[in-house]
């Protein structure tokens, strides 16, 4: 269980990190989205959601390895594809390309992985940093002074 959370949004990170390629252009925004883009500032818009892709994932695969970002990882993290699918879902006049739809497919599979990744978050799984497993006994030591070496003080 330990795993899980990190593990599933390194997971989304790359999914994430996949239309980073848009940046290099309209072909590669081509090869993505499946529309030819012919407008120069649809392909600048397109190219600045490339950027903001890569931003979010490398936050999300950032935020894997510290467990107390966990929380605002799964919450952008479903803000982004929840926002996606929505709108995928408001467009049902059937003007999505197949590879747009490969897309929402994907998102599908990432938000089912967001929603399992917050539910063992907000069960209180342990999701790293050598968290006692749940149910664990947690026995906290008294802390202990270290012998002072003469030696090296001042006083």
């Amino acid at each position: 269980m330990r795993w899980m959370v990190p593990g599933f949004l390194v997971v989304v990170a790359v999914i994430h990190a996949l239309p980073v390629v848009g940046v290099l252009g309209a072909g590669k925004l081509v090869q993505l989205y499946g529309s030819p883009v012919q407008d120069a500032g649809l392909e600048l818009l397109l190219r600045h959601r490339a950027v903001l892709f890569g931003l979010l994932a490398g936050f999300l695969g950032w935020a894997a390895l510290r467990p107390d970002l966990h929380r605002l990882a799964l919450v952008a993290g479903l803000a982004s594809v929840t926002s996606f699918l929505l709108l995928a879902w408001l467009q049902r006049d059937g003007a999505l390309s197949a590879a747009l739809l490969r897309v929402v497919w994907v998102d599908v599979a990432a938000l089912g992985l967001l929603v399992v990744a917050l539910g063992v978050h907000l069960r209180g799984a342990p999701s790293g940093g050598g968290m006692p497993e749940p149910g664990a006994t947690v026995r906290a030591e008294p802390a202990q002074k270290a012998p002072r070496d003469p030696s090296t003080s001042l006083f």
